[in-house]
């Protein structure tokens, strides 16, 4: 008869197995939520990741637990300047746009003006080098290669999270241009009851649970919102833009099955037919 100790390494023996098997499985997703503990993670209501390892939830951003040994994907090709993006081998670009320059040193001063047509409105964002210089580099690198242009915004969360996600061609939260960017978090942000307040017109990167695993995705905050300061804040986005977002909020959101409340597609589609750089 097996010994209290020996059910319990049993029982860590097979705690180990499916998390790495639950962790080969996931694609990796950029979310927007709390940091990770250790476990899976999955979306839930409000923006905030919880820990879970049910094996009914697929769309979960998985990471491997302390325990787990699952080695992660190989580094893929960087560039040499300050910036350091980095490609994905094993998650190649949802559509080829190539790695931005990487000068030395990186522009950190004045900003860019993108405006968004949107089958809903025009959005126009400032984007501002100072506050993330390598993601104002890589945005704008993707918005002269065309890459934003006749994608569809994925995601709408209008709970305690106020966002409208887009930046993904495939149009699911899992695709990137084939290469990561650094992160570059935000220092004014003031503290909220729980975390930090990402302000109404902020627009931000949205990330995967890893550290530096921003891409392509980006998130426009409609109303205050409080938020771990781990997400680059490369601008913001105009009155008239919030308008036309606060609009599609208006119109609700598809909640997948499963899903959770004011959590899901938005039902107005939200289209980006030409994003254009000027400045």
């Amino acid at each position: 008869m097996p010994s209290n100790e020996q059910r319990r390494q049993a029982a860590k023996r097979k705690l180990e197995r499916q998390l790495e098997r639950r962790a080969v499985r996931a694609k990796r997703r950029r979310v927007i939520g709390a940091a990770a503990t250790a476990v899976a993670v999955l979306l839930v209501g409000g923006g905030i990741y919880w820990l879970a390892t049910s094996e009914s939830t697929p769309d979960a951003a998985a990471n491997p637990s302390d325990t787990s040994t699952t080695p992660p994907p190989p580094p893929g090709k960087q560039t040499e300047g300050p910036c350091k993006y980095t490609e994905t081998p094993a998650e190649p670009a949802a559509k080829e746009a190539g790695l931005p320059p990487d000068v030395s040193p990186t522009p950190d001063k004045g900003t860019a003006q993108v405006d968004l047509k949107t089958s809903q409105g025009a959005i126009a964002l400032t984007l501002d080098r100072a506050k993330a210089p390598c993601t104002v580099q890589s945005v704008t690198h993707l918005v002269a290669k065309k890459y934003f242009d006749n994608t569809v915004c994925h995601r709408m969360t209008t709970e305690s999270l106020k966002v409208l996600q887009c930046g993904d061609p495939q149009g699911t939260g899992r695709g990137g241009p084939g290469y990561t960017i650094k992160d570059e978090k935000p220092k004014d942000l003031k503290q909220g009851k729980q975390y930090t307040i990402y302000p109404r017109g902020t627009l931000a990167m949205a990330k995967t649970q890893a550290p530096d695993s921003g891409g392509s995705q980006f998130f426009m905050v409609f109303a205050d919102s409080e938020l771990p300061p781990e997400y680059t804040v490369f601008g913001t986005v105009s009155e008239d833009g919030l308008k036309v977002i606060e609009k599609v909020a208006a119109g609700g959101v598809e909640i997948p099955q499963g899903g959770q409340p004011g959590d899901g597609k938005p039902k107005l589609e939200v289209k980006i037919e030409t994003a254009t750089l000027k400045g």
